[in-house]
């Protein structure tokens, strides 16, 4: 009786660890997604309104990121851009995305979403009140 008290003890404690594992990744993988997409987004905040608008351009992780083994081909960015529709070509929508696995292999996610004004915000907010 006392080895199954003990068999089921240990057990629960090693399913309690993978847990905690898989929780310390999660959370170490969602603050790495947040940098890769912060560096982005300050990136192209120093973009002109061409640059900013081009629907071609592909964002990269930046290089002091891909230093890191746990980084450099695990994370992936993508860039989409969105014309607001009532807004015509003064202002766009930038929404980054990064995807990576966890280590059990599951495909996981975050996204970034800002807003580009041609000549800025305060002059586009100011233009169309």
């Amino acid at each position: 009786m006392s080895m199954l008290v003990l068999a089921m003890a240990i057990s629960t404690a090693l399913i309690v660890m993978q847990r905690t594992n898989l929780a310390i990744d999660t959370a170490r993988n969602l603050s790495t997604a947040g940098s890769i997409m912060q560096c982005e987004m300050e990136k192209e905040r120093l973009f002109t309104w061409t640059q900013v608008s081009d629907s071609t351009y592909q964002p990269t992780i930046d290089p002091s990121l891909l230093r890191n083994p746990a980084v450099a081909g695990r994370f992936t960015l993508s860039r989409t851009l969105a014309s607001l529709s009532n807004h015509s070509s003064q202002m766009v929508q930038i929404t980054l995305t990064v995807t990576w696995r966890s280590y059990d292999g599951h495909s996981l996610t975050r996204s970034y979403t800002t807003y580009y004004c041609q000549k800025g915000l305060y002059n586009y907010i100011y233009a169309h009140n």
